[in-house]
């Protein structure tokens, strides 16, 4: 079993930045992808980004058309840590952002490919 813990959520202001971390823990391993959705009051669950296990060619990230360009995605496998940094955030950014490990190596922006994932942490960006 894989337990994930998301921290860093929290309120700021249109155009700021903040920084997501998930914790990965009991059988989380490094050859399997992780990625970021979010779910906003009302709305369907959304892929954010996902990066991908490391692999010959090194690793694959993917982006949700929203956020490309202002958000990154990242990993640290000697800490077990995935981290989402967003900049120029907008009040449509708004939402409770999940951290989802998959059982696949590849960075996939369907919520069915991740097995296990966190609880959530509310990021509200206002104008």
């Amino acid at each position: 079993q894989v337990q994930l813990v998301e921290s860093g959520g929290g309120g700021v202001q249109a155009g700021g930045s903040l920084r997501l971390s998930c914790a990965a823990s009991g059988r989380a391993r490094s050859s399997s992808a992780m990625g970021w959705f979010r779910q906003a009051a009302g709305k369907e669950r959304e892929f954010v980004a996902a990066v991908s296990a490391v692999s010959w060619s090194g690793r694959i990230t993917r982006y949700g058309d929203s956020v490309r360009g202002r958000f990154s995605i990242s990993r640290d496998n000697a800490k077990s840590t995935m981290f989402l940094q967003m900049n120029s955030l907008k009040p449509e950014d708004t939402a409770v952002y999940y951290c989802a490990g998959s059982t696949r190596n590849s960075a996939s922006y369907d919520a069915t490919d991740y097995a296990y994932w966190g609880q959530g942490t509310q990021v509200t960006v206002s104008s």
